[in-house]
């Protein structure tokens, strides 16, 4: 797949070099041309002088055909921006920005924009929310066989009850990350677009489960 990364810093040299090795096309925007030092002449990706949300320099850095965009720049409203410009004038699907104010952080998720604030941030959180697939655990109790993560679920699940995935799957949902918030689902809940999924599951079908959510419904199928 095609990633534009906005930003040409440690932490955009880092995941554009991550996504490259990982077999993915790179474009990696920044306004200041210097900045491409820390990518290396190993980077065989593009490398886009410009800023990160003007329509000319993300069309010429592939964002029209890219699956995903991180804005990773220093700067909270340029990165929030340039988010929101590729979801929704470009229609990218994974979208995620670099917030360094936690107060902004929690405004933006609300606004759907996935974002990683810069405390707890790391280049495998970034890859997670570009590349999503499988499941990330967040717990696992002491005998290690039962575990709470995050899975991937393919947008086709959009619209299902809670009730009907757990059915399906053999998991229970222990929990759903909406805009922001965390929402204990009920009978009558419905998977909306954007949600995060976190289950609990046996450890030894996490894989299977994964397997299943990134696919669509049976019935679609």
């Amino acid at each position: 797949m095609h990633v534009v990364i906005m930003g040409c810093g440690r932490v955009g040299s880092a995941l554009a070099h991550s996504l490259e090795e990982a077999g993915h096309s790179v474009a990696v925007i920044d306004r200041d041309a210097t900045a491409f030092r820390r990518l290396g002449p190993e980077f065989a990706g593009q490398q886009v002088t410009g800023v990160g949300f003007d329509r000319d320099t993300l069309i010429e850095a592939g964002t029209e055909r890219a699956i995903a965009f991180a804005a990773v720049s220093s700067g909270d409203n340029s990165n929030i921006l340039a988010a929101r410009v590729a979801r929704e004038s470009f229609g990218v699907e994974n979208v995620v920005a670099r917030i360094y104010d936690p107060k902004r952080a929690e405004v933006y998720q609300k606004l759907g924009i996935p974002t990683v604030r810069t405390v707890r941030w790391t280049v495998d959180q970034m890859l997670r929310r570009l590349s999503p697939g499988g499941a990330e655990t967040e717990w696992r109790d002491p005998t290690g066989q039962v575990v709470l993560a995050e899975v991937h679920v393919d947008i086709s699940w959009v619209g299902q009850r809670i009730t009907a995935m757990e059915a399906a799957s053999g998991v229970r949902v222990a929990l759903l990350s909406r805009m922001g918030d965390a929402l204990l689902p009920h009978k009558d809940t419905v998977f909306q677009q954007d949600d995060l999924l976190h289950v609990t599951v046996q450890a030894d079908r996490l894989a299977d489960v994964s397997k299943l959510f990134a696919a669509a419904p049976m019935e679609d199928r």
